[in-house]
């Protein structure tokens, strides 16, 4: 009998607080505050579906690997919870509903859908390739706020561009950090990534700056679009958020990398979208 519970702890749907929050403000921006319900719900329909289908590939590629990983033995497709062909049939009905939902919004989505999948699909065999691997993760969630604001505005202007470069540097950066404390496996296994190529604190000090761009980005994005306070108020939020990730983690102290670690991460999209929308109204 198929798991649902299995199969959302496969694609870990509570770490949709990561791109939805940005996916909806690309959407906000791109109508001038009001986006329609409708758009709303067909776009997160789109996301969910998305990136749902995004963990499952990924997992299904590393699945060698993380059966040898003791930090990965929670997973389901691990824990032998869901077989490979289990997994194969999620990701094809994800996807289906995903061009459903697609087709929904803006005909040019469909058009740039391919484009948009790219990064999705090429990510989870990236650490076979680069220690920038992470800047790929980035890129494939910065098709949030790029596919929110296209599916309201149907076209692409600076502002989202900027947005979605401060996305993706603030997840690659991110995960930069949080993927440090497998150095030693990722050597092991011949694998890459930013603490491999660098070591733990040059991939630290990589992070930081690529923080500091992000923040850049996020707030070139409220100068651009001639945003109120709030807006900068919430990037504040954001940049506080991310001095304090930094400040408690260090390249010789993974102790307080945990599941909280990581979730706290989402202050910096949910403070953004609320000040974002609000910003409009107050």
């Amino acid at each position: 009998m198929i798991s649902i519970k299995a199969h959302l702890n496969n694609v870990a749907l509570h770490h949709t607080v990561f791109d939805l929050p940005f996916a909806f403000m690309g959407a906000v921006l791109a109508a001038g505050g009001h986006p329609s319900l409708y758009d709303l719900f067909w776009i997160a329909m789109a996301m969910t579906t998305a990136r749902a289908a995004a963990m499952a590939i990924d997992n299904l590629a590393d699945l060698q690997y993380d059966r040898k990983q003791p930090r990965m033995a929670y997973r389901a497709m691990v824990a032998g919870r869901i077989s490979k062909r289990e997994a194969k049939i999620f990701i094809a009905i994800c996807l289906v509903l995903m061009i459903v939902a697609v087709l929904q919004l803006q005909p040019v989505c469909l058009c740039l859908l391919p484009l948009a999948a790219i990064p999705f699909v090429i990510y989870p065999f990236m650490k076979r390739v680069t220690g920038w691997v992470h800047l790929f993760l980035g890129l494939a969630i910065a098709m949030a706020p790029a596919g929110g604001w296209v599916a309201v505005s149907g076209r692409i202007a600076a502002p989202m561009v900027l947005l979605c470069i401060a996305v993706a540097l603030w997840i690659g950066a991110f995960d930069a950090m949080y993927g440090a404390q497998d150095e030693k496996f990722d050597r092991s296994q011949g694998l890459h990534s930013l603490a491999v190529s660098y070591g733990a604190e040059g991939a630290f000090r990589i992070s930081a700056a690529l923080h500091i761009v992000c923040i850049a980005c996020f707030f070139a994005v409220g100068v651009l679009m001639h945003l109120s306070a709030l807006y900068f108020i919430g990037v504040g939020i954001a940049a506080g958020t991310l001095v304090y990730q930094h400040r408690i983690v260090s390249p010789t102290d993974f102790s307080r990398v945990t599941q909280r670690y990581f979730m706290r991460n989402g202050i910096v999209s949910i403070a953004i979208f609320v000040c974002t929308w609000l910003s409009f109204y107050i």
